[in-house]
């Protein structure tokens, strides 16, 4: 199977979700983080440094569970520059959303 070259706005979106998850994080080690999540620590190096712009859904899952972030702030969070595709009906700052 031949994967298709990312567009940019694809590539723009997972150097977000990698800078959300990093944050989320915060003095966390990157190691317990993964293995609670059930991941590689490389895999989500590569996450967070925007090598995997589009990581499988029940990683991302896995790991905002872990960090206590919301599936729903995540996509907020990262796709705001979408061209405000963010979620509908929310007037909430990114802060706040990450905060529900």
């Amino acid at each position: 199977m031949v994967r298709l070259p990312l567009t940019p706005a694809e590539v723009e979106r997972g150097q977000r979700l990698g800078a959300l998850l990093r944050r989320a994080r915060g003095n966390r080690s990157m190691l317990g983080t993964a293995l609670n999540a059930g991941v590689s620590p490389e895999t989500l190096r590569k996450i967070e440094s925007g090598r995997v712009a589009t990581p499988a859904f029940p990683t991302i899952a896995a790991i905002a569970g872990v960090l206590g972030l919301s599936l729903d702030a995540v996509w907020a969070e990262i796709s705001q520059s979408d061209g405000g595709a963010g979620l509908a009906g929310s007037d909430r700052g990114p802060a706040e959303r990450l905060a529900s």
